[in-house]
C-alpha cells in the first residue's frame, strides 16, 4: 500500500467563538506531541470569524496544526454578500477547504457543479480541497448509495488533471452517521472508500487513485478511530462534534496508540 499520511481534520462548524478557539488550541498543544505529528497531519477548521486567531496562535506558538477552512465561493471577487473568496483563505495561510460538505449540499442547496467549481478554485489559490461525499439513510437503505457517490465524485474531479487529484482530500460522510450517533461499521466504510478509490483509478488513473487520501466522516470518536483507521483505504477522519473536545480529539489523532 502507497506511503499515504493519515489527515486528521477537525471540522467545527458553527460553534467556537475566537476566545474559545484559542482556549481550545491552547489545550491542544499540550495534548499532541512531536511524535504524533510525524506520523499523522492534523488540521483544525473554524468558522470564518476565528481564522485570523487561529492562524495568529499557530504560527506565534509553532504547533503543527495546519489551518483548514469549511467553505469558500469559487470567485475571486464581487457582489456575493456574505461569501468569502479563496483568495482571502489563502492569505490567512488556510492549507486545506472542505467542500461540498453534506451539510452545505442538503442545507443549502449547493450543487455538484457548484461544487465543482470551488474545488477548482481552491486549488488555483494554492490550498488543498477536501471534497466531501456520502448518501442519505433512503439512499443506502434503496441500495443507490454508490451511485449517488460516484456521481459526486465524478463531478468533483472531472475537470482536474490526475496530479491535482493524487495530491486533494476526498471525505466518505455517510449522512445518517453525521452527528447521530451512528457510525457506519468499519466494514461498511472500508467498502465504500474502496469503491470511491477504484472510481477514481477509473476515471483518472491507478496512480491517482494510489496517492489520493481518504477521509472518513460522521460520528468518529476516539472510541472507534483506530478500527476504522486500521482498514486499508481510509487515510484519515473528518471530524465533528469530537474535535470540539481537546481532549477527545487528541485521543483520535492518536488512535494508533489505543
Amino acid at each position: 500500500m502507497p506511503d499515504r499520511k493519515p489527515l486528521i481534520s477537525g471540522n467545527w462548524k458553527m460553534n467556537l467563538n475566537h476566545f474559545e478557539a484559542t482556549a481550545t488550541l491552547d489545550k491542544l498543544r499540550y495534548l499532541l506531541t512531536k511524535d504524533d505529528y510525524e506520523v499523522v497531519d492534523v488540521s483544525v477548521h473554524p468558522p470564518f470569524t476565528d481564522i485570523r486567531t487561529v492562524q495568529t496562535f499557530i504560527e506565534s506558538e509553532k504547533v503543527q496544526i495546519a489551518i483548514g477552512a469549511q467553505n469558500c465561493h469559487w470567485e475571486a471577487k464581487g457582489a456575493y454578500t456574505g461569501e468569502v473568496a479563496p483568495g482571502m483563505l489563502a492569505k490567512l495561510n488556510v492549507s486545506y477547504v472542505i467542500v461540498g460538505h453534506s451539510e452545505r449540499r442538503e442545507l443549502f442547496g449547493e450543487t455538484d457543479e457548484w461544487v465543482a467549481r470551488k474545488v477548482k478554485a481552491v486549488f488555483e489559490n494554492g490550498m488543498t480541497p477536501i471534497l466531501c461525499c456520502g448518501e442519505t439513510l433512503e439512499e443506502r437503505e434503496g441500495d443507490s448509495h454508490h451511485a449517488k457517490i460516484t456521481g459526486q465524485i465524478h463531478a468533483g474531479i472531472e475537470a482536474l488533471s490526475a496530479e491535482q487529484v493524487a495530491s486533494m482530500v476526498l471525505a466518505y460522510e455517510p449522512i445518517w452517521a453525521i452527528g447521530t450517533g451512528k457510525t457506519a461499521s468499519s466494514e461498511d466504510a472500508q467498502e465504500v472508500c474502496g469503491w470511491i478509490r477504484a472510481k477514481v483509478a477509473d476515471q483518472k488513473g491507478a496512480d491517482a487513485a494510489a496517492a489520493v487520501r481518504i477521509q472518513y466522516g460522521g460520528s468518529v470518536k476516539a472510541a472507534n478511530a483506530a478500527e476504522l483507521m486500521a482498514q486499508p483505504d481510509i487515510d484519515g477522519a473528518l471530524v465533528g462534534g469530537a474535535a470540539l473536545d481537546p481532549e477527545e480529539f487528541a485521543r483520535i489523532v492518536q488512535y494508533r496508540l489505543a
